[in-house]
């Protein structure tokens, strides 16, 4: 499993629960690469996209305890329904993506974080962990620095050397 993000300067990811910039460049590296597979979130992720509904042409997999079950993805209660619905597909296909408290609980089960740092601060409200000051991980990859839409952005591979099986 991986988590795919965007960050700025501080780690942080999210405000007022939606994203804290519109960079085309990062959507476009988002929809690339979790179309065709599946994403997991939380329900307060799922209640920020247009409408409230899944993503397309991916399998979404939603974490939302006592959430009502409907017919354009999967509801699960628990961790441990989550993590039997994740076993059931190919982990490198399975990308975690969203809110702050799914990444906290599930980033230990990631093998790799794809993070797309913004080299501005978003005035967020939600964060990530500071992967370059945990000793689990290690920056495998840094693409140049592309400017877009007014930003600087990377484009960043963090492994997970310590990687609990779920």
């Amino acid at each position: 499993m991986k988590a795919i993000l965007h960050a700025d300067r501080e780690w942080g990811i999210g405000k007022a629960n939606g994203l804290m910039f519109a960079i085309p460049a990062d959507m476009k590296f988002f929809r690339e690469t979790t179309t065709g597979n599946v994403v997991v979130m939380g329900s307060n992720t799922l209640k920020s996209f247009p409408g409230g509904r899944p993503l397309k042409n991916r399998t979404n997999i939603v974490l939302w305890p006592d959430g009502e079950k409907r017919d354009d993805c999967l509801i699960v209660d628990s961790l441990d329904e989550l993590f039997a619905e994740i076993k059931k597909y190919d982990s490198d296909k399975v990308f975690v993506i969203g809110g702050a408290m799914m990444y906290k609980t599930l980033l230990p089960y990631c093998s790799e974080v794809l993070v797309t740092k913004v080299d501005a601060v978003g005035g967020a409200d939600a964060y990530f962990e500071n992967l370059d000051k945990n000793p689990d991980f290690s920056l495998e990859y840094r693409s140049e620095p592309v400017e877009t839409n007014g930003y600087i952005i990377t484009f960043n591979t963090y492994k997970n050397n310590a990687v609990k099986d779920i």
